[in-house]
C-alpha cells in the first residue's frame, strides 16, 4: 500500500494562477494524497475559487482560511496540523507540478530508506516568456552546503511528517518572511536528517516581474539575519558572514530591471544550449 502524501500549501492573492497549482495536484498519477490548503486572508477572489475545489473534491481538499494574514511559515504550520499523511510534499499557488511529480518522488524514498527528504530539478517559466532555464541543485547536500548555496528547492520537497515534527515546523518570526525554508534547511542538517535532490525538472516555478520585485530590500537584509542564526547553528567560521554579507548586499542594490535582464539572458543561453 502506498503511503499517503500530504500536500501543503499557503497561498495569498492568487487568483490569476491558483486554478493552474491546484488542477496539477489533481492530474498527479500518484493517487494517495490530500492536499491542504491555507489561504492567507486573501483579498482578489482566491478564496472564493478554492472554495469551489473543495466542494468539488470534498474527499481530497481540505481548506484552511487565516482570519488575518500571517504570511507563509504560520500558513504552512496549520497546514501541518492537520496533516494526515505520512509524507509531506510542498506546493505554491503560482507554480505548477508535472503529472508524475509525487510519483517520482515517492518511490524515490521508498527505496532509499536512509533519505528523509528528496527535492527535484524545477524550471523557471512565466506566461509571457515560455520556459527558462533549469535550476538544479547538489545532488547530495550537507550541513555545509548553506555556505553557497540553497540545498533544496523548498516548493518542490518530499520529506516525512517525522522530519517537520522533529524540527517544530517552520519559525515564524520576521526575520524568516520568504527565508522560512533556510532557517529549515540549517536546523534540518543541524539535527542530522539527510536529504537528495532529483536531478529531473518535476515542477515548473514562475519567475516573472512580480516574482522579482517580492524580493525587496528589507526582505533580503531580514534574510542575511536568519543566514546569521543558520551559521551559529551549524558552527560555520564567522568569516564566512562576510561573503553572505557581500553577497545580499550586491543582491539588495540591483535594481529589478536589471534582475529581470539577467533573468531573459538566462532564458536565452538555456534556449540556445537546447538547440544545439
Amino acid at each position: 500500500m502506498t503511503q499517503k502524501i500530504s500536500v501543503i500549501m499557503g497561498v495569498y492573492n492568487n487568483v490569476s494562477t491558483i486554478r493552474a497549482a491546484v488542477d496539477s495536484i489533481l492530474a498527479q498519477t500518484y493517487d494517495n494524497w490530500e492536499f491542504i490548503i491555507c489561504d492567507d486572508c486573501s483579498t482578489d477572489g482566491t478564496a472564493a475559487i478554492l472554495e469551489q475545489y473543495a466542494a468539488q473534491h470534498p474527499d481530497r481538499i481540505v481548506l484552511l482560511r487565516n482570519e488575518s494574514n500571517l504570511r507563509l511559515a504560520a500558513s504552512l504550520n496549520r497546514c501541518l496540523e492537520v496533516a494526515a499523511g505520512e509524507l509531506i510534499a510542498r506546493m505554491d499557488g503560482d507554480d505548477i507540478s508535472l503529472p508524475n511529480r509525487l510519483e517520482v518522488q515517492a518511490r524515490y524514498l521508498a527505496e532509499h530508506p536512509e533519505v528523509d527528504l528528496v527535492s527535484t530539478a524545477m524550471q523557471r517559466f512565466s506566461e509571457e516568456e515560455g520556459f527558462a532555464d533549469i535550476v538544479y541543485a547538489s545532488p547530495a547536500p550537507d550541513r555545509f552546503s548553506l555556505y553557497k548555496y540553497t540545498p533544496f528547492c523548498h516548493a518542490t520537497i518530499l520529506t516525512y511528517k517525522r522530519v517537520y515534527a522533529a524540527l517544530g515546523g517552520y519559525t515564524v518570526l520576521p526575520r524568516t518572511a520568504r527565508t522560512e525554508d533556510y532557517d529549515l534547511w540549517a536546523r534540518f542538517f543541524h539535527a542530522g536528517f539527510t536529504g537528495v535532490n532529483i536531478p529531473e525538472a518535476l515542477y515548473l516555478v514562475r519567475e516573472d516581474r512580480a516574482a522579482i520585485e517580492r524580493r525587496s530590500f528589507r526582505v533580503r537584509w531580514r534574510g542575511y539575519a536568519t543566514v546569521k542564526v543558520a551559521y551559529r547553528l551549524l558552527d560555520y567560521p564567522r568569516r564566512w558572514l562576510v561573503r553572505a554579507w557581500l553577497i545580499t548586499l550586491i543582491k539588495s542594490l540591483t535594481p529589478f530591471w536589471a534582475q529581470e535582464k539577467y533573468r531573459n539572458w538566462q532564458k536565452r543561453r538555456f534556449l540556445k544550449q537546447k538547440e544545439k
